[in-house]
């Protein structure tokens, strides 16, 4: 593994109760479409198993995913207050990155999976 990889991802899991699937689903676009502006964002998506959807995202490093973070909060609220809930909250990423974002994160209270072994193109 190349000390040089700086990339973390995020896996958000939402409950969402049947009755809002679809306006759930609808809501997406403007997740995408405020995600899409931000340079450090590889790549992001929504899919859904029954009543829970997961977003699927990656981001250049630590700094790329704060940033995220920021753009889309008051989405993030908007959507908790529709009676989604947030199921599980992964990060994975090397040491380096994970532990700019353990002090920032602390209040989404997720589980930090440090990077072990692989390679990345």
């Amino acid at each position: 593994m190349s000390s040089s990889d700086t990339v973390v991802s995020i896996h958000p899991y939402f409950r969402v109760p049947a009755a809002l699937i679809e306006q759930t689903r609808a809501g997406c676009a403007k997740f995408i479409e405020q995600t899409q502006v931000e340079p450090g964002c590889l790549y992001y998506g929504f899919s859904f198993a029954d009543e829970v959807m997961h977003c699927r995202e990656g981001y250049a490093d630590a700094e790329a995913l704060l940033t995220h973070l920021q753009n889309v909060g008051g989405l993030i609220e908007a959507l908790l207050g529709t009676g989604v809930t947030i199921e599980r909250l992964e990060v994975h990423g090397p040491a380096e990155e994970l532990e700019k974002l353990r002090g920032p994160m602390a209040d989404l209270s997720p589980q930090f999976f440090v990077l072990d072994s692989g390679f990345r193109r």
